[in-house]
């Protein structure tokens, strides 16, 4: 007898068992082998999960095989790449002659004999005894000093050698820099001082000499136009209005599927994992402490206080400021407000300058000026014609002639048998549930003569 598992049985390759991650079940047990929550808490029936309406996301992967060409492979020509030539480099050729050691830094700096700092912080005076310190302390008791050897270094002792010969050869600096003393410059910025006029200020202008105020007439205001509505009444009639015709349509059709109502005669069963574990405990109330009543003593208090005893009171005379009194100083004669400043400066009388006007050449003219314009003579107003329009109908285009409906499709297309997967029911036709595996595979084995009358009652317990 032959058993298959839900994995062998697709054929579509979207069917798997749930892998268990260790194998913690043993073999042949026809229970449910998940948890005992199924066993205890039976499932309803006539419950149905909805059904997703989403399309299944998945890649439908290229069977033939990938040629390997590309068009980098197919154009790309590969070149035979050198090295580029260095720049020749040229000898380098030291200088005939000596070295001249000499600095301007040793020309011109001259040492002097530095004496050694004094500082001047008093001596620290150590206060001590004579008397003998017989105590230990703990550190040097507990902790002793140990013999340690000097480490020898690794470094090679290489001392310094300075050379034999002189080093004498002077510096560009030296050769091209002659040293000059200070050259003061002359500076030809002019003086900043203000050149004053002997001749007096002349403030008289043109605009003064020539100009001549003359009075304003008052602005013409042009009165408004009158708004006289039209006569004739509105055309709204548009291009839309009068191409457009409407054509009678079908309804569209809902696509959305009808929702299924779950509904179940059997009671329900109010018995949880919950209420059958977790039974009410018996809580006791908090006992709450009584505070203790404050009892006032009965004895006497003594208030006296050390300073209250102790203090002596002496006879101290009282404090006299030496402040002298403040005199008022307020006298019977009036008070004189005259300054030099108001008796020197009077206010002026400032008169406002009135405006210089320049005397106009052209007279103005002293009639009512005509307003026709050539644009009002000679319009000549039209009435308005509506446009018409040239745009062709949008009515359908029929034919006496019969559709020509034949294509390829239908005349080549070959229907092929749709085969439906049998992993994708609960349980495969023609197969009966067996039992489960260590690492949840589900097998099934083909349905006997004498299975097809037990068929109910074990899918009852499959599901």
């Amino acid at each position: 007898m032959t058993r298959l598992c839900i994995c062998e049985m697709c054929s579509c390759g979207r069917h798997r068992c749930t892998h268990q991650p260790t194998a913690l079940y043993k073999k042949g047990s026809k229970t449910n082998v998940l948890s005992e929550y199924s066993e205890k808490y039976p499932a309803y029936k006539g419950h149905t999960r909805p059904k997703s309406v989403k399309p299944q996301q998945q890649y439908k992967a290229h069977q033939d095989t990938m040629e390997g060409t590309t068009t980098f492979r197919t154009d790309y020509v590969p070149y035979v790449v050198t090295h580029r030539p260095e720049k020749p480099h040229a000898e380098y050729k030291p200088k005939p002659g000596e070295i001249d050691l000499g600095t301007t830094y040793k020309q011109d700096f001259n040492p002097y004999e530095v004496q050694p700092f004094v500082p001047t912080r008093p001596q620290e005076r150590v206060y001590t005894t004579n008397a003998k310190l017989d105590t230990v302390p703990t550190y040097k008791e507990d902790f002793r000093q140990w013999e340690i050897s000097r480490r020898e270094l690794t470094k090679p002792d290489t001392p310094y050698q300075p050379p034999v010969t002189k080093f004498g050869n002077s510096t560009t600096f030296q050769d091209d820099f002659v040293h000059r003393g200070l050259v003061p410059r002359e500076s030809y910025k002019p003086p900043n001082i203000a050149k004053l006029s002997d001749t007096p200020f002349e403030n008289m202008t043109s605009n003064k000499l020539s100009y001549v105020p003359h009075a304003l007439e008052a602005r013409y205001v042009k009165p408004p136009i009158e708004y006289k509505p039209n006569s004739q009444p509105f055309q709204d009639l548009t291009t839309h209005r009068q191409d457009y015709q409407g054509l009678p349509n079908p309804l569209t059709k809902s696509c959305k599927p009808e929702p299924l109502k779950v509904a179940s005669n059997k009671p329900f069963q109010g018995s949880t994992e919950f209420r059958d574990r977790f039974q009410q405990w018996p809580v006791s109330l908090r006992q709450v402490q009584k505070s203790v009543e404050y009892m006032s003593p009965t004895e006497h208090m003594d208030l006296t206080t050390t300073s209250h005893t102790d203090y002596i009171k002496h006879q101290i005379q009282p404090f006299i400021s030496a402040k002298p009194f403040s005199l008022p100083t307020k006298s019977s004669r009036p008070f004189q407000g005259s300054t030099t400043m108001r008796d020197d400066f009077q206010p002026w009388a400032a008169p406002r300058q009135s405006m210089i006007r320049k005397q106009e050449e052209i007279q103005r003219a002293s009639g009512k000026m005509e307003d026709l314009t050539t644009f009002r003579a000679h319009f000549i107003q039209h009435e308005a014609q509506p446009s018409f329009s040239f745009k062709p109908q949008n009515a359908p285009l029929r034919t006496d002639a019969p559709l020509q409906n034949d294509t390829m499709y239908r005349t080549e297309f070959t229907p092929k048998k749709i085969s439906v997967c049998p992993a994708s029911f609960e349980s495969p036709p023609g197969f009966v549930f067996d039992n489960y595996d260590d690492r949840g595979h589900r097998f099934f084995r083909k349905m006997m003569s004498a299975d097809k009358i037990e068929t109910p009652k074990e899918m009852v317990l499959t599901a």
